[in-house]
């Protein structure tokens, strides 16, 4: 079975995105619907397939979420960490609730996630910190060898569908370089 963890844009709301996002002087090219965060580096291949987990951390409210909210003995090198934080259940996608949400990622959970040695981390919000600590997460990642993939949906779904069995995460970004964000195809599939 597989569940396609892609947000769909539809021309009106690629529209409402881009107007928004060359009013704040955002560079959107990259940074639309589901994407990951690359920051200049190169997207390797053998990425495309990982094994996924996926944490359930919806029930997370005022504080950020921390190292004791996820099992770590679940993760493994190489997999593709998945944390459902509600945000895409909660907001539509490129609303201003949806941006103004302040669910994030602590820095020690960013640190230990990365300790790991995973490819990739993947949120369902527009990203794994706010404001001008966004980038420099994305950074931390990045020079780590991990990338960050952000608006995901339908998380609550594989949650329902998977709970803490493994599954796969396929990923296919766009053939394109120089950007900081590249946007995705994002599907998991399981028995």
């Amino acid at each position: 079975m597989k569940i396609d963890l892609t947000v769909e844009l539809t021309k009106d709301r690629l529209d409402h995105l881009m107007a928004r996002s060359s009013k704040k002087g955002l560079m959107s090219v990259g940074h639309f619907g589901t994407h990951f965060d690359s920051m200049g580096k190169i997207f390797p291949l053998d990425f495309t397939e990982s094994r996924g987990v996926i944490f359930d951390v919806s029930a997370v409210e005022g504080r950020e979420i921390d190292v004791g909210d996820i099992d770590f003995d679940r993760i493994r090198a190489e997999d593709f960490v998945l944390l459902r934080t509600g945000v895409t259940e909660r907001h539509t996608y490129g609303s201003e609730e949806y941006f103004a949400d302040t669910t994030a990622l602590s820095w020690a959970l960013i640190e230990k996630i990365v300790e790991r040695k995973v490819r990739m981390i993947g949120v369902d919000r527009s990203g794994i910190r706010n404001g001008i600590d966004h980038p420099k997460a994305d950074n931390y990642c990045a020079e780590h060898g991990v990338f960050v993939v952000e608006n995901l949906v339908n998380l609550d779904k594989l949650r329902a569908e998977v709970g803490d069995r493994d599954f796969i995460v396929h990923i296919y970004p766009w053939n394109i370089r120089d950007f900081t964000g590249i946007p995705s195809r994002v599907v998991a599939e399981f028995d």
